[in-house]
């Protein structure tokens, strides 16, 4: 785990027109802005990214997004604590495919990879976890779970980050 301890966390300050144009990009890779900073950056500078370093980065942004969920719960803002949550159970999931040099980019992968993995470990309980993370999303979108079922929902993506995290 070397790579983590090299990790640098920075704020980046950008004009809205720069922000946006970056989002519709990461929207449309299926990556979050994050990721696609990251990648475009090691490509502008020639620096190879290492399976391991995108593990971390995957897990790190996991744990970023877990915080905010949490953050987003206390204050009552249940829609963007729902996509937060989601946000963090996709990076734990990113950072299984990185760990074999593979790059997801798209939902239909996020769900085949949990399949895989939950088949793989013979652990359906994975799979059920995923969907309390897919329900998040949608409510971002939707705006329709209730208070206790998004709080529930959140608990269902740390349990589902913990068994996918033993992994790594």
């Amino acid at each position: 785990m070397e790579a983590f301890l090299y990790m640098s966390v920075i704020e980046l300050l950008l004009t809205k027109s720069l922000y946006k144009r970056l989002h519709e990009i990461a929207t449309s890779s299926g990556v979050d802005v994050e990721e696609l900073v990251v990648e475009t950056l090691a490509r502008a500078l020639n620096v190879p990214l290492d399976p391991q370093d995108m593990v971390e980065f995957h897990l790190k942004l996991c744990e970023k997004y877990l915080v905010e969920a949490e953050e987003l719960l206390k204050r009552g803002d249940y829609v963007q604590a729902s996509e937060k949550g989601w946000g963090a159970a996709a990076q734990v999931v990113k950072a299984i495919a990185a760990k074999e040099g593979r790059r997801i980019l798209s939902h239909g992968e996020l769900h085949r990879e949990v399949v895989r993995v939950a088949k793989a470990l013979n652990d359906d309980e994975i799979r059920r976890l995923w969907q309390s993370a897919i329900a998040l999303h949608q409510n971002f979108y939707e705006n329709w779970l209730p208070q206790e079922m998004v709080e529930r929902n959140i608990e269902d993506v740390k349990k589902l980050i913990e068994k996918l995290k033993r992994l790594l």
